[in-house]
């Protein structure tokens, strides 16, 4: 019977049970599917898949690696065809001479092992790997070597016409089309990468693919031109754009169902002098959050963002750069307030992740549904809440404060520098003070720092100098601060960097700040006011605690937190 030999050694090793191995078969003759006996039996709870490794490699002398820090061979993985390293879940990880390294979870498949060898003619060395790992990895490789493939076919094919164009609708049978396939591709490699952004970079001689990677643009891959109008056409058809139209700028956004994985893309083109830039946004990644339970936040903000949440009306903003994360800690607390016995409905330009038990309104130019015109009649249908996904223009944030001072808890985003920064920019927008004051509840500001990669961060000591940037002023003698860098690795990139942690500082609006709004203070004496008041720690001060934890770095500091200041950076 299939597997019966691998839970032979599960039961000579002590692994499980002669009866758990009798249920296990048991189970697997019952079922209609194409499973192995060690996936059933570790979906039974009888053996975890580390435990499984361990015994097998025990029992047959084979090395067990932790896949997601080994180094894979791209070269090796092409050895094997995609659609056999997927039946069998098996993935070759390296090469030497006719010597093929493949991991698998099943060394005792020899229906599997016979296979490899028929198709790749190589001598076959055999590595343990946790079969979740493998499935992971799989997808990781190979979508960029299915990218790289659709690229030269692509180029092979690059005759370009509008009809064609035309012919390749989101559900046709057009799959196998080069361009098709490439954006498939190049849409699957950013998903499974955690990537935030493709950009698609038209130039004279080729067409460049960057992918922001923890915020920073990691090149790709480079395209024949050729090709270029092709990639714009297909992306323009998904998110209903006219593919015709070259001379301006367009936004839209697509969903699109790739290997079982929902994609919610938003797409942004802009014509530059040798063809139209595109910037694909994925607004819904499998990327882990820090600190998701208390809405990404450190312990003393989140009790700070509880405490706001109490007020029964005002403008609650979220505040920062483009992809600093404030729609993801938005989203957050909307899902916290849904508890509540409270009508939620918001408005939005995409709605960029569906919330259970909250009305979300899509903005419609063409049908004349934009942010005013659908702010006005979310009131007229008896909101607690009402989220607005961006506050654009003088119109837009007049009617959140009008709304916000007659009963209703509102939340919208901003894209200011900090949370002062932002009363300043309201009534740049044409905002009365006397309505800010009145309406503001309080700001959030947020950013994202890169993490210090796990796999290849290093202690050292801190210079005189970034002591003194850190603590302003210079160290005691014989004080030494250890910092943490990363050296760069493959698994980061060669950055040093890999993941990202979110830090906020939270203004509360109490009744002296709001006097202080409506008098029109600076930014600065609202800054010291909060800090002196409240205790607001600022992002300055969050980003600082996170060196001296050794999360992130100065240099990544810097990056994100820049300020024109003799004194915090010292005399050259």
């Amino acid at each position: 019977m299939k597997g019966i030999h691998i839970g032979e050694v599960l039961v000579e090793q002590g692994a499980i049970t002669k009866e758990q191995l009798n249920e296990g078969l048991k189970q697997l003759k019952a079922e209609t599917n194409d499973r192995r006996l060690a996936e059933v039996l570790t979906d039974l709870g009888y053996v975890t898949d580390r435990e499984l490794m361990e015994v097998l490699g025990r029992s047959m002398g084979l090395e067990v690696i932790d896949l997601e820090f080994f180094h894979i061979d791209e070269r090796a993985v092409e050895k094997i065809p995609k659609q056999l390293a997927i039946k069998y879940n098996i993935m070759a990880v390296s090469m030497e001479g006719s010597c093929l390294t493949v991991a698998t979870a099943d060394p005792l498949d020899l229906y599997a092992l016979e296979d490899i060898r028929l198709v790749t003619n190589m001598r076959i060395q055999l590595i343990l790997a946790e079969r979740t790992q493998i499935r992971h990895a799989i997808e990781l490789n190979y979508s960029g070597i299915d990218a790289r493939a659709a690229a030269r076919l692509a180029s092979e094919h690059a005759v370009f016409s509008r009809t064609f164009a035309e012919n390749l609708m989101v559900n046709s049978d057009e799959d196998q089309a080069p361009i098709v396939r490439l954006l498939n591709s190049l849409l699957l490699k950013g998903y499974n990468t955690n990537a935030s952004d493709i950009h698609i970079e038209p130039y004279e001689n080729e067409t460049v693919v960057r992918m922001r990677r923890d915020g920073m643009l990691i090149p790709y891959m480079t395209l024949s031109p050729a090709i270029h109008q092709g990639i714009v056409a297909r992306t323009k058809i998904l998110a209903k754009m006219d593919i015709a139209e070259k001379r301006k700028s367009q936004d839209g956004h697509f969903k699109v169902t790739l290997d079982g994985r929902e994609m919610n893309v938003r797409v942004s083109f802009v014509p530059t002098i040798y063809g139209e830039k595109g910037v694909l946004r994925f607004l819904t990644t499998n990327t882990p959050i820090d600190r998701s339970a208390a809405f990404g936040m450190s312990g003393d903000n989140y009790r700070k963002m509880k405490q706001l949440l109490r007020i029964p009306h005002g403008i609650i903003y979220f505040t920062g750069p483009t992809g600093s994360g404030k729609t993801t800690t938005l989203y957050s607390v909307l899902q916290y307030l849904s508890s509540r016995l409270v009508n939620i409905v918001t408005i939005e330009d995409p709605v960029e992740r569906n919330l259970p038990k909250i009305n979300q309104i899509q903005v419609n130019d063409r049908a004349g549904l934009n942010f005013q015109t659908g702010l006005r009649s979310i009131l007229r249908q008896d909101p607690d809440i009402i989220m607005i996904g961006e506050t654009r223009d003088p119109e837009t944030a007049e009617i959140s404060a009008r709304a916000a001072i007659t009963g209703h808890l509102v939340f919208s985003t901003l894209h200011t520098n900090d949370a002062a920064s932002s009363v300043t920019r309201l009534m740049d927008m044409g905002i009365p003070a006397y309505l800010a004051a009145a309406s503001i509840a309080g700001i959030v500001s947020q950013r994202l720092m890169r993490k210090v990669c796990p796999y290849c961060q290093e202690e050292y000591e801190a210079r005189p100098e970034e002591v003194n940037i850190l603590y302003g002023s210079p160290a005691d003698p014989g004080e030494h601060v250890r910092l943490r860098r990363g050296k760069g690795c493959y698994l980061c990139n060669e950055t040093g960097y890999k993941g990202r942690i979110a830090i906020h500082e939270i203004l509360s609006v109490d009744t002296e700040m709001k006097r202080m709004i409506s008098e029109g203070r600076n930014e600065e004496e609202l800054k010291a006011y909060a800090v002196h008041r409240h205790g607001m720690t600022t992002l300055k001060e969050e980003a600082v605690k996170m060196v001296l934890a050794g999360i992130t770095t100065l240099e990544e500091m810097e990056r994100l937190i820049y300020t024109i200041d003799m004194d915090y950076f010292g005399e050259e």
